[in-house]
């Protein structure tokens, strides 16, 4: 069964019907991360007081404008899909939701455009309120949200807005204050590893405990990655272990930033340098990376706190430097001088 849609020009289309099993259409998608998009409320994982204050909104037909923001993969999209289809049918969907996202023109001319015309005309058969959803709506120019106030503003008697971003300071002011705002928050390691083990039990994929622990790890409780690491681990290497994530997704291991410590505390510099440079090439690490890495380790090892403090400052500079473009063979240069200074700190004191 197919509903019916509008262009970004108000012209109507057809477009395959909203399956359980996909978000778009019946057959199962091959991305993982749509497959298994949550359909209903209910089956989202986390959050659940702004859930419980949303289907509350939704049961006693008071929702307002909405504007949803956090880090991509907490299940904003999601949250706001799942609430259209709880309150619209299918073959309603394509009349009463619009849907926009980053891929999509939103300069001044789609809000006086596709977003005012279908904001401003009612629906003759239907009660209720039509819902504009604006996906990544941090994107939008100034002037655009400016006019989008205006249209905001005017047809809020039958129309209700989501803006979706992952920045709430990129979303003007006189926009904010006219929304009722939920911040999504990362994932915690507690709802992400059900939701990965029932993917991982419907896929039938081989994955070991440290391989979750790695997928949980890198994902920093982003769903949405966390299933993609997954999807491309299984498909290059069959086994989910730790070594295959780290590997997959080019993050250096910890027993490589154990031996990197080692080296430049241990070593002397010509040595240190040699071999850090001979495991970036051999396993394409990026300093970035590497820097990130070592930068927890600090904290973990006993240094005294004066050197320490001294030590984190100099790898602030070199993280500022490498993102302003340097090259990496200097910063290198530099990361070991400083460990090697604190290394002769250290025994100084002792």
């Amino acid at each position: 069964m197919a509903w019916v849609g509008r262009d970004l020009k108000g012209h109507l289309v057809s477009r395959p019907a909203m399956g359980r099993g996909s978000r778009m259409g019946n057959s199962p998608s091959p991305l993982r991360v749509e497959k298994y998009r949550p359909q209903a409320l209910s089956e989202l994982v986390s959050h659940g007081d702004i859930l419980s204050t949303v289907q509350r909104f939704i049961s006693e037909d008071r929702l307002p404008h909405l504007l949803l923001y956090g880090p991509p993969g907490t299940g904003k999209t999601s949250t706001i899909l799942a609430c259209a289809r709880q309150l619209y049918r299918e073959r309603e969907f394509g009349s009463m939701v619009l849907e926009l996202n980053a891929s999509d023109d939103r300069g001044i001319d789609i809000v006086r455009g596709p977003i005012l015309s279908f904001a401003s005309t009612r629906t003759i058969f239907k009660k209720g309120f039509k819902l504009v959803i604006l996906d990544e709506a941090d994107a939008m120019t100034q002037d655009a949200q400016n006019a989008l106030r205006r249209v905001i503003e005017k047809f809020t008697e039958n129309t209700r807005f989501c803006l979706i971003c992952n920045y709430l300071s990129k979303i003007i002011p006189a926009l904010q204050s006219r929304c009722t705002r939920f911040r999504f928050g990362p994932l915690t390691p507690e709802l992400m590893v059900p939701r990965l083990q029932h993917v991982i039990q419907q896929e039938g994929v081989d994955v070991t405990e440290d391989g979750m622990k790695a997928l949980v790890t890198l994902s920093s409780g982003d769903m949405r990655r966390a299933l993609n690491i997954l999807q491309s681990t299984s498909m290059a290497f069959g086994k989910v272990t730790e070594e295959s994530v780290y590997t997959c997704t080019g993050h250096p291991l910890k027993s490589d930033i154990a031996n990197i410590l080692d080296w430049m505390l241990n070593q002397d510099f010509s040595t240190a340098y040699r071999k850090i440079m001979e495991l970036k090439t051999l396993k394409g690490l990026a300093l970035q990376d590497i820097l990130t890495e070592i930068h927890l380790f600090v904290h973990r090892v006993d240094f005294p706190p004066s050197i320490r403090i001294q030590l984190l400052i100099k790898l602030a500079d070199i993280e500022y430097r490498l993102a302003a473009g340097t090259s990496e063979k200097i910063q290198l240069s530099s990361l070991i001088a400083a460990f090697q200074v604190t290394r002769d700190l250290v025994v100084a004191e002792a």
